[in-house]
Protein backbone atom coordinates (compact mmCIF):
# COMPACT_ATOMS: atom_id res chain seq x y z
CA UNK A 1 0.00 0.00 0.00
CA UNK A 2 2.73 2.26 0.74
CA UNK A 3 4.36 1.65 -2.80
CA UNK A 4 1.33 2.88 -4.57
CA UNK A 5 0.89 5.81 -2.55
CA UNK A 6 4.58 6.94 -3.09
CA UNK A 7 4.68 5.78 -6.86
CA UNK A 8 5.27 7.89 -9.69
CA UNK A 9 1.83 8.17 -10.77
CA UNK A 10 0.77 10.14 -7.51
CA UNK A 11 3.91 12.55 -6.90
CA UNK A 12 2.25 15.45 -8.73
CA UNK A 13 -0.79 14.90 -6.00
CA UNK A 14 1.12 14.85 -3.38
CA UNK A 15 3.40 17.86 -4.99
CA UNK A 16 0.35 20.23 -5.51
CA UNK A 17 -1.74 18.98 -1.99
CA UNK A 18 1.11 19.81 -0.16
CA UNK A 19 2.42 22.78 -1.59
CA UNK A 20 -1.16 24.19 -0.79
CA UNK A 21 -1.90 23.44 2.38
CA UNK A 22 1.42 24.94 3.26
CA UNK A 23 0.49 28.11 1.75
CA UNK A 24 -2.92 28.02 3.34
CA UNK A 25 -1.43 27.59 6.46
CA UNK A 26 0.63 30.79 5.69
CA UNK A 27 -1.59 32.97 4.37
CA UNK A 28 -4.15 32.05 7.26
CA UNK A 29 -1.40 33.83 9.87
CA UNK A 30 -2.16 37.40 10.91
CA UNK A 31 0.70 38.79 9.27
CA UNK A 32 -0.92 38.04 5.83
CA UNK A 33 -3.77 40.03 6.32
CA UNK A 34 -3.32 42.95 8.62
CA UNK A 35 -6.47 44.42 7.13
CA UNK A 36 -8.85 42.34 8.35
CA UNK A 37 -9.71 38.56 9.38
CA UNK A 38 -9.22 35.87 6.89
CA UNK A 39 -10.58 32.49 7.54
CA UNK A 40 -9.24 29.08 6.85
CA UNK A 41 -11.29 28.16 4.10
CA UNK A 42 -10.34 31.33 2.33
CA UNK A 43 -7.00 30.75 3.15
CA UNK A 44 -7.09 27.38 1.66
CA UNK A 45 -9.19 28.63 -2.06
CA UNK A 46 -6.75 31.60 -2.31
CA UNK A 47 -3.51 28.92 -1.95
CA UNK A 48 -5.50 26.63 -4.23
CA UNK A 49 -6.18 28.97 -7.00
CA UNK A 50 -2.52 30.21 -6.88
CA UNK A 51 -0.77 27.21 -6.78
CA UNK A 52 -3.71 25.56 -9.26
CA UNK A 53 -2.93 29.01 -11.37
CA UNK A 54 -6.41 29.65 -11.36
CA UNK A 55 -6.72 33.31 -10.38
CA UNK A 56 -10.38 33.35 -8.43
CA UNK A 57 -10.25 35.46 -5.57
CA UNK A 58 -12.51 35.53 -2.34
CA UNK A 59 -10.98 38.81 -1.40
CA UNK A 60 -9.27 41.99 -3.47
CA UNK A 61 -5.64 40.45 -3.24
CA UNK A 62 -4.09 43.80 -4.00
CA UNK A 63 -5.58 45.01 -1.40
CA UNK A 64 -6.33 43.10 1.64
CA UNK A 65 -3.31 40.73 1.59
CA UNK A 66 0.09 42.02 2.95
CA UNK A 67 3.33 42.03 0.77
CA UNK A 68 4.22 38.28 2.72
CA UNK A 69 1.08 37.57 1.48
CA UNK A 70 1.51 38.35 -1.89
CA UNK A 71 5.29 37.11 -2.03
CA UNK A 72 3.76 33.59 -0.83
CA UNK A 73 1.16 33.58 -3.37
CA UNK A 74 4.03 34.80 -6.16
CA UNK A 75 6.12 31.66 -5.42
CA UNK A 76 2.80 29.55 -5.47
CA UNK A 77 2.29 30.63 -8.83
CA UNK A 78 5.79 29.92 -9.85
CA UNK A 79 6.04 26.59 -8.36
CA UNK A 80 2.26 25.92 -10.07
CA UNK A 81 3.28 27.10 -13.20
CA UNK A 82 6.57 25.34 -13.53
CA UNK A 83 5.61 22.28 -11.50
CA UNK A 84 2.68 21.20 -14.54
CA UNK A 85 5.09 22.51 -16.79
CA UNK A 86 7.37 20.31 -16.04
CA UNK A 87 5.58 17.39 -15.25
CA UNK A 88 3.48 17.55 -18.47
CA UNK A 89 6.20 17.90 -20.96
CA UNK A 90 8.26 15.17 -19.50
CA UNK A 91 5.12 13.00 -20.27
CA UNK A 92 5.18 14.66 -23.32
CA UNK A 93 8.84 13.82 -24.81
CA UNK A 94 8.85 10.45 -23.06
CA UNK A 95 5.78 9.65 -25.22
CA UNK A 96 8.14 10.37 -28.56
CA UNK A 97 10.64 8.00 -26.88
CA UNK A 98 7.95 4.77 -27.18
CA UNK A 99 7.92 3.62 -24.31
CA UNK A 100 5.02 1.74 -22.38
CA UNK A 101 2.62 3.52 -20.80
CA UNK A 102 2.99 3.27 -17.57
CA UNK A 103 6.49 4.28 -17.73
CA UNK A 104 5.16 7.62 -19.38
CA UNK A 105 2.89 8.68 -16.21
CA UNK A 106 5.46 6.96 -14.22
CA UNK A 107 8.12 9.61 -15.00
CA UNK A 108 10.48 9.27 -12.74
CA UNK A 109 10.60 5.01 -14.08
CA UNK A 110 10.92 6.44 -17.56
CA UNK A 111 14.01 9.03 -17.23
CA UNK A 112 16.55 5.12 -16.03
CA UNK A 113 15.21 3.69 -19.38
CA UNK A 114 15.94 6.44 -21.19
CA UNK A 115 20.01 7.10 -21.22
CA UNK A 116 19.87 10.42 -23.77
CA UNK A 117 17.63 12.66 -21.95
CA UNK A 118 19.51 14.76 -19.40
CA UNK A 119 17.31 15.73 -16.38
CA UNK A 120 19.31 19.00 -15.32
CA UNK A 121 19.68 20.31 -19.68
CA UNK A 122 16.03 19.96 -19.27
CA UNK A 123 14.96 21.64 -16.40
CA UNK A 124 17.75 24.36 -17.30
CA UNK A 125 15.82 25.43 -20.55
CA UNK A 126 12.69 25.05 -18.71
CA UNK A 127 13.85 27.74 -16.38
CA UNK A 128 16.03 30.14 -19.08
CA UNK A 129 12.72 30.07 -21.05
CA UNK A 130 10.57 31.16 -18.00
CA UNK A 131 12.81 33.55 -16.63
CA UNK A 132 13.57 34.90 -20.11
CA UNK A 133 9.79 35.72 -20.46
CA UNK A 134 8.50 36.87 -17.35
CA UNK A 135 12.31 39.07 -16.97
CA UNK A 136 11.29 40.69 -20.03
CA UNK A 137 7.49 41.20 -19.66
CA UNK A 138 8.52 42.90 -16.34
CA UNK A 139 10.96 45.36 -17.74
CA UNK A 140 8.11 46.17 -20.96
CA UNK A 141 5.57 46.59 -18.44
CA UNK A 142 7.22 48.50 -16.31
CA UNK A 143 8.76 50.61 -19.23
CA UNK A 144 5.48 51.55 -20.86
CA UNK A 145 3.55 52.64 -17.75
CA UNK A 146 5.93 53.30 -14.85
CA UNK A 147 3.29 54.80 -12.66
CA UNK A 148 0.83 51.72 -13.00
CA UNK A 149 3.14 48.90 -12.88
CA UNK A 150 6.07 49.48 -10.28
CA UNK A 151 8.84 47.06 -10.66
CA UNK A 152 7.01 44.83 -7.96
CA UNK A 153 3.67 45.22 -9.80
CA UNK A 154 5.01 44.83 -12.90
CA UNK A 155 6.81 41.60 -11.82
CA UNK A 156 4.07 40.15 -10.18
CA UNK A 157 1.68 40.70 -13.04
CA UNK A 158 4.62 38.98 -15.81
CA UNK A 159 4.75 35.88 -13.65
CA UNK A 160 0.90 35.94 -13.21
CA UNK A 161 1.08 36.35 -16.85
CA UNK A 162 3.07 33.76 -18.01
CA UNK A 163 1.73 31.05 -15.80
CA UNK A 164 -1.49 31.58 -16.73
CA UNK A 165 -2.35 32.68 -13.10
CA UNK A 166 -4.93 35.91 -13.48
CA UNK A 167 -3.76 37.23 -10.17
CA UNK A 168 -3.90 40.85 -10.49
CA UNK A 169 -2.89 43.67 -7.87
CA UNK A 170 -5.87 45.62 -8.92
CA UNK A 171 -9.40 45.16 -8.24
CA UNK A 172 -10.88 45.98 -11.67
CA UNK A 173 -7.89 43.71 -13.50
CA UNK A 174 -6.48 45.82 -16.43
CA UNK A 175 -10.03 47.75 -17.34
CA UNK A 176 -7.22 50.31 -16.97
CA UNK A 177 -5.75 49.54 -19.66
CA UNK A 178 -8.18 48.36 -22.34
CA UNK A 179 -7.28 50.57 -25.23
CA UNK A 180 -3.03 50.26 -24.63
CA UNK A 181 -2.01 48.41 -27.44
CA UNK A 182 1.48 48.09 -25.61
CA UNK A 183 0.38 46.75 -22.74
CA UNK A 184 -2.15 44.41 -24.40
CA UNK A 185 0.41 43.16 -26.73
CA UNK A 186 2.56 42.63 -23.46
CA UNK A 187 0.19 40.40 -21.70
CA UNK A 188 -0.92 38.71 -25.07
CA UNK A 189 2.63 37.19 -25.56
CA UNK A 190 3.25 36.30 -22.07
CA UNK A 191 -0.05 34.60 -21.87
CA UNK A 192 0.42 32.95 -25.49
CA UNK A 193 3.94 31.52 -24.61
CA UNK A 194 2.89 30.17 -21.22
CA UNK A 195 0.17 28.47 -23.13
CA UNK A 196 2.02 26.84 -25.63
CA UNK A 197 4.43 24.49 -23.45
CA UNK A 198 8.31 24.80 -22.92
CA UNK A 199 7.64 21.83 -25.42
CA UNK A 200 6.86 24.00 -28.33
CA UNK A 201 8.46 27.23 -27.30
CA UNK A 202 11.95 24.99 -27.31
CA UNK A 203 11.21 23.28 -30.91
CA UNK A 204 10.34 27.23 -32.36
CA UNK A 205 13.40 28.21 -31.19
CA UNK A 206 15.52 24.78 -32.48
CA UNK A 207 13.31 25.75 -36.00
CA UNK A 208 14.62 29.51 -35.79
CA UNK A 209 17.74 28.57 -35.33
CA UNK A 210 17.84 25.83 -37.85
CA UNK A 211 16.49 28.80 -40.22
CA UNK A 212 19.21 31.37 -39.63
CA UNK A 213 21.73 28.51 -40.25
CA UNK A 214 20.12 28.21 -43.96
CA UNK A 215 20.14 31.73 -44.24
CA UNK A 216 23.97 31.53 -43.66
CA UNK A 217 25.23 28.52 -45.04
CA UNK A 218 23.54 27.18 -48.43
CA UNK A 219 22.91 23.66 -48.54
CA UNK A 220 21.97 23.41 -44.59
CA UNK A 221 19.11 20.53 -44.37
CA UNK A 222 15.93 22.50 -43.95
CA UNK A 223 14.18 21.66 -40.73
CA UNK A 224 10.09 21.64 -39.53
CA UNK A 225 8.40 21.90 -36.51
CA UNK A 226 7.31 18.92 -34.92
CA UNK A 227 4.08 17.33 -35.90
CA UNK A 228 2.61 18.33 -32.15
CA UNK A 229 4.09 21.46 -32.64
CA UNK A 230 2.76 22.64 -35.37
CA UNK A 231 -0.89 21.45 -34.29
CA UNK A 232 -0.63 22.89 -31.43
CA UNK A 233 0.41 26.63 -33.20
CA UNK A 234 -2.58 26.12 -35.58
CA UNK A 235 -5.45 25.05 -33.40
CA UNK A 236 -3.96 27.85 -31.26
CA UNK A 237 -3.87 30.27 -33.84
CA UNK A 238 -7.30 29.34 -35.05
CA UNK A 239 -9.07 29.37 -31.59
CA UNK A 240 -7.84 32.92 -30.99
CA UNK A 241 -8.91 34.31 -34.35
CA UNK A 242 -12.11 33.00 -34.25
CA UNK A 243 -13.01 33.92 -30.64
CA UNK A 244 -11.89 37.39 -31.14
CA UNK A 245 -14.28 37.81 -34.14
CA UNK A 246 -17.40 36.22 -32.12
CA UNK A 247 -16.55 38.50 -28.68
CA UNK A 248 -15.91 41.56 -31.23
CA UNK A 249 -19.26 41.12 -32.87
CA UNK A 250 -21.27 39.89 -29.67
CA UNK A 251 -20.33 42.57 -28.08
CA UNK A 252 -20.99 45.24 -30.50
CA UNK A 253 -24.27 44.19 -30.30
CA UNK A 254 -25.27 45.89 -27.46
CA UNK A 255 -22.64 44.41 -24.93
CA UNK A 256 -20.24 46.57 -22.88
CA UNK A 257 -18.50 47.57 -26.06
CA UNK A 258 -15.85 50.54 -25.59
CA UNK A 259 -16.36 53.74 -27.28
CA UNK A 260 -13.55 53.37 -30.13
CA UNK A 261 -13.33 50.66 -32.86
CA UNK A 262 -9.65 50.23 -31.66
CA UNK A 263 -10.07 49.22 -28.40
CA UNK A 264 -12.57 46.76 -29.13
CA UNK A 265 -10.57 45.23 -31.46
CA UNK A 266 -7.83 45.12 -28.50
CA UNK A 267 -10.92 44.29 -25.67
CA UNK A 268 -12.00 40.98 -28.35
CA UNK A 269 -8.34 39.70 -29.00
CA UNK A 270 -7.35 40.36 -25.37
CA UNK A 271 -10.44 38.08 -24.33
CA UNK A 272 -10.36 35.60 -26.76
CA UNK A 273 -6.56 35.09 -25.33
CA UNK A 274 -7.39 35.22 -21.55
CA UNK A 275 -10.20 32.86 -21.41
CA UNK A 276 -7.88 30.52 -22.73
CA UNK A 277 -6.87 30.03 -19.08
CA UNK A 278 -5.31 33.10 -18.30
CA UNK A 279 -8.15 35.19 -16.08
CA UNK A 280 -7.42 38.94 -16.94
CA UNK A 281 -9.97 40.74 -17.94
CA UNK A 282 -10.69 44.17 -19.69
CA UNK A 283 -13.69 44.31 -19.26
CA UNK A 284 -16.21 43.74 -17.06
CA UNK A 285 -16.87 40.36 -17.59
CA UNK A 286 -20.83 40.20 -15.63
CA UNK A 287 -21.38 42.92 -18.00
CA UNK A 288 -20.45 40.64 -21.31
CA UNK A 289 -23.27 39.82 -23.92
CA UNK A 290 -24.66 35.86 -22.95
CA UNK A 291 -23.25 34.77 -26.41
CA UNK A 292 -19.97 36.06 -25.44
CA UNK A 293 -20.16 34.12 -22.01
CA UNK A 294 -20.98 30.82 -23.74
CA UNK A 295 -18.80 31.07 -26.18
CA UNK A 296 -15.74 31.99 -23.95
CA UNK A 297 -16.92 28.86 -22.09
CA UNK A 298 -15.88 26.87 -24.89
CA UNK A 299 -12.88 28.23 -25.27
CA UNK A 300 -12.33 27.72 -21.30
CA UNK A 301 -12.79 24.30 -21.73
CA UNK A 302 -10.61 23.79 -24.46
CA UNK A 303 -7.57 25.65 -22.85
CA UNK A 304 -3.62 25.60 -23.91
CA UNK A 305 -1.21 23.48 -24.83
CA UNK A 306 -0.21 20.19 -23.42
CA UNK A 307 3.22 20.98 -21.32
CA UNK A 308 1.71 24.68 -20.36
CA UNK A 309 0.76 26.43 -17.58
CA UNK A 310 -2.60 26.50 -19.18
CA UNK A 311 -5.56 24.16 -17.92
CA UNK A 312 -8.62 22.91 -20.00
CA UNK A 313 -9.02 19.30 -22.24
CA UNK A 314 -5.98 21.22 -24.19
CA UNK A 315 -5.55 22.05 -27.87
CA UNK A 316 -4.32 18.74 -29.05
CA UNK A 317 -7.65 16.73 -27.51
CA UNK A 318 -9.83 19.28 -29.46
CA UNK A 319 -8.46 19.13 -32.65
CA UNK A 320 -8.44 15.07 -32.16
CA UNK A 321 -11.89 15.02 -31.40
CA UNK A 322 -12.63 17.40 -34.94
CA UNK A 323 -10.81 14.95 -36.42
CA UNK A 324 -12.29 11.92 -35.11
CA UNK A 325 -15.80 13.73 -36.08
CA UNK A 326 -14.78 14.50 -39.40
CA UNK A 327 -13.44 11.33 -40.38
CA UNK A 328 -16.53 10.21 -39.21
CA UNK A 329 -18.79 12.24 -41.56
CA UNK A 330 -16.05 11.24 -44.50
CA UNK A 331 -16.59 7.31 -43.23
CA UNK A 332 -12.90 7.01 -42.75
CA UNK A 333 -11.72 4.67 -40.31
CA UNK A 334 -8.28 6.81 -39.40
CA UNK A 335 -8.39 9.99 -37.87
CA UNK A 336 -5.84 11.31 -39.75
CA UNK A 337 -4.37 15.60 -38.57
CA UNK A 338 -1.70 16.88 -40.80
CA UNK A 339 1.11 14.17 -41.59
CA UNK A 340 0.30 11.26 -39.00
CA UNK A 341 -3.01 9.55 -38.25
CA UNK A 342 -3.83 9.29 -34.39
CA UNK A 343 -3.91 5.49 -32.93
CA UNK A 344 -6.82 4.10 -30.96
CA UNK A 345 -5.22 4.40 -27.98
CA UNK A 346 -4.87 8.20 -28.41
CA UNK A 347 -8.37 8.62 -29.80
CA UNK A 348 -10.03 6.59 -26.38
CA UNK A 349 -7.73 9.23 -24.47
CA UNK A 350 -9.72 11.47 -25.96
CA UNK A 351 -13.05 10.15 -25.23
CA UNK A 352 -12.26 9.47 -21.95
CA UNK A 353 -10.84 12.73 -21.15
CA UNK A 354 -13.83 15.03 -22.64
CA UNK A 355 -16.44 12.23 -21.28
CA UNK A 356 -15.08 12.94 -17.86
CA UNK A 357 -14.42 16.70 -18.33
CA UNK A 358 -18.23 17.48 -19.33
CA UNK A 359 -19.21 14.62 -16.30
CA UNK A 360 -17.26 16.88 -13.46
CA UNK A 361 -18.36 20.51 -15.12
CA UNK A 362 -22.18 19.05 -15.21
CA UNK A 363 -21.58 17.39 -11.29
CA UNK A 364 -19.86 20.79 -10.02
CA UNK A 365 -22.16 22.98 -11.72
CA UNK A 366 -25.13 21.02 -10.35
CA UNK A 367 -23.43 21.06 -6.99
CA UNK A 368 -23.50 25.08 -6.98
CA UNK A 369 -26.49 25.73 -7.87
CA UNK A 370 -28.34 23.40 -5.39
CA UNK A 371 -26.04 25.40 -2.77
CA UNK A 372 -26.92 28.47 -4.14
CA UNK A 373 -30.67 28.57 -5.12
CA UNK A 374 -31.78 24.44 -5.16
CA UNK A 375 -35.11 26.08 -3.30
CA UNK A 376 -35.67 28.69 -5.41
CA UNK A 377 -37.62 28.44 -8.70
CA UNK A 378 -36.45 29.65 -12.23
CA UNK A 379 -38.03 32.69 -12.49
CA UNK A 380 -36.64 33.84 -8.94
CA UNK A 381 -33.31 32.34 -9.74
CA UNK A 382 -32.90 33.50 -13.19
CA UNK A 383 -29.42 33.98 -14.86
CA UNK A 384 -28.05 32.19 -11.85
CA UNK A 385 -27.62 28.92 -13.60
CA UNK A 386 -25.30 30.68 -16.65
CA UNK A 387 -23.28 32.08 -13.47
CA UNK A 388 -22.77 28.80 -11.41
CA UNK A 389 -21.33 27.18 -15.07
CA UNK A 390 -19.49 30.25 -16.00
CA UNK A 391 -17.96 29.50 -11.93
CA UNK A 392 -18.05 26.25 -12.90
CA UNK A 393 -15.63 25.86 -15.60
CA UNK A 394 -13.74 28.72 -14.95
CA UNK A 395 -12.78 27.04 -11.69
CA UNK A 396 -11.99 23.73 -13.62
CA UNK A 397 -9.91 25.36 -16.81
CA UNK A 398 -7.82 27.17 -13.99
CA UNK A 399 -9.03 29.67 -16.15
CA UNK A 400 -9.55 32.17 -13.12
CA UNK A 401 -12.22 34.54 -15.21
CA UNK A 402 -16.06 35.17 -12.89
CA UNK A 403 -19.39 36.92 -13.23
CA UNK A 404 -18.66 37.97 -9.74
CA UNK A 405 -19.94 34.67 -8.38
CA UNK A 406 -16.65 34.08 -6.08
CA UNK A 407 -16.89 36.82 -4.03
CA UNK A 408 -19.98 36.15 -2.55
CA UNK A 409 -19.78 32.21 -2.48
CA UNK A 410 -19.87 29.99 1.46
CA UNK A 411 -17.95 27.76 2.99
CA UNK A 412 -19.24 24.43 0.80
CA UNK A 413 -19.63 26.46 -2.03
CA UNK A 414 -15.83 26.94 -1.94
CA UNK A 415 -14.63 23.60 -1.31
CA UNK A 416 -16.61 22.65 -3.97
CA UNK A 417 -14.52 25.13 -6.20
CA UNK A 418 -11.71 24.44 -4.29
CA UNK A 419 -12.11 20.71 -5.41
CA UNK A 420 -12.57 21.80 -8.97
CA UNK A 421 -9.60 23.56 -9.23
CA UNK A 422 -7.41 21.08 -7.99
CA UNK A 423 -8.78 17.96 -10.18
CA UNK A 424 -9.15 20.11 -13.56
CA UNK A 425 -5.44 21.73 -12.43
CA UNK A 426 -3.54 17.64 -12.43
CA UNK A 427 -6.48 16.32 -15.11
CA UNK A 428 -8.75 14.15 -14.86
CA UNK A 429 -6.96 11.65 -16.81
CA UNK A 430 -3.81 11.88 -14.78
CA UNK A 431 -5.93 11.30 -11.85
CA UNK A 432 -8.13 8.66 -13.05
CA UNK A 433 -4.18 7.34 -13.80
CA UNK A 434 -3.54 7.30 -10.83
CA UNK A 435 -6.42 5.99 -8.84
CA UNK A 436 -6.23 2.90 -11.58
CA UNK A 437 -2.74 2.11 -10.08
CA UNK A 438 -4.58 1.04 -7.06
CA UNK A 439 -6.08 -1.49 -9.07
CA UNK A 440 -5.35 -4.72 -10.63
CA UNK A 441 -5.69 -5.81 -14.22
CA UNK A 442 -8.91 -9.26 -14.01
CA UNK A 443 -7.28 -12.46 -15.22
CA UNK A 444 -10.58 -13.39 -16.38
CA UNK A 445 -12.66 -12.63 -19.67
CA UNK A 446 -16.54 -12.43 -20.31
CA UNK A 447 -17.86 -12.95 -23.52
CA UNK A 448 -18.04 -10.18 -25.98
CA UNK A 449 -21.34 -8.79 -27.82
CA UNK A 450 -22.76 -5.83 -29.44
CA UNK A 451 -25.01 -3.26 -27.81
CA UNK A 452 -27.68 -1.20 -30.54
CA UNK A 453 -26.44 2.80 -29.75
CA UNK A 454 -27.19 6.19 -31.16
Amino acid sequence: MRTKLFSPYWLPVWFFGGAILFGAIILHLDVSHPGGPLSFVDALFTATSAMCVTGLAVVDTGTYFSTFALDVILVLIQLGGLGIMTFTTLAIHLLGKRVSLNDRIAVGQSLLRDPSFSLPRFLGRVLFWTFLFEGVGAFSLWLMDPVGFSPYSAFFHSVSAFCNAGFSLYSDSLTHWAGHGGINTVFIVLITAGGLGFYVLNDCAGYLRGYCMRKKRKGEPRLRLSWHSAIVIKTSLFLVLVGAVVIFFAEGAGGMAPDTLWERVWTALFQSVTCRTAGFNTVDIGGMTNVSLVFMMLLMVIGGSPGSCAGGIKTTTFRALCGFLWAQFRGHSQVRLGRYALSQGALNKVVSLVTMTFLLVGIGTMVLTALESGDSSYLMARGELLGNLFETVSAFATVGLSTGLTASLDAFEKITVITLMFVGRLGPIWLLSALQSWQSEPRFRVPESNLPLG
